[in-house]
């Protein structure tokens, strides 16, 4: 059973300031491809390290995090999740970027990163809801086969 987890980097939100909207967004995706996926896991961005080493210790085939890809000395997600990475996807941080250039020229101020940690694909959204929506917009058509490539399955 592939299984999916997503963290969301928001202070506020994990504090209770405000619902988090961009989690749930790529947790219906996520369980829309199949893959077992509980509820986001809503942390206050300084707990990004531990939330991001945890998620990783379950061996997830998919951990999408939502938030901290800003400029701001408190958004840290992209700079946790790089050193993670065994192999790089820049192809798909490329194709993100080029679909919220649409509709948002700011997009571009945002940070991601996109790769593979061990057999666990991994990206990072932005933590607004068009930012998920745009990141799972890209990443629709390229999961399923990612997955079958990370399984071993190389027959297409």
């Amino acid at each position: 059973m592939r299984t999916g987890l997503v963290i969301v980097a928001s202070t506020r939100a994990a504090a209770g300031t405000y619902p988090d909207r961009s989690g749930p967004l790529a947790v219906e995706f996520l369980r829309g491809l199949g893959l077992d996926t509980p509820d986001a896991r809503v942390v206050a961005d300084a707990d990004i390290p531990a939330a991001v080493a945890q998620a990783l210790a379950e061996g997830p085939s998919v951990l999408l995090t939502s938030g901290g890809t800003g400029v701001t000395p408190d958004d840290r997600t992209v700079d946790t999740i790089a050193p993670h990475l065994d192999r790089e996807l820049p192809g798909i941080v490329h194709a993100f970027f080029t679909r919220g250039l649409e509709s948002t020229p700011t997009a571009v101020i945002s940070r991601a990163v996109a790769g593979l940690a061990g057999r666990t694909f991994v990206m990072t959204l932005p933590g607004s809801t068009g930012g998920v929506r745009d990141g799972c917009a890209v990443l629709a058509p390229l999961l399923p086969h990612l997955l079958d490539q990370l399984e071993g399955h190389h027959d297409h």
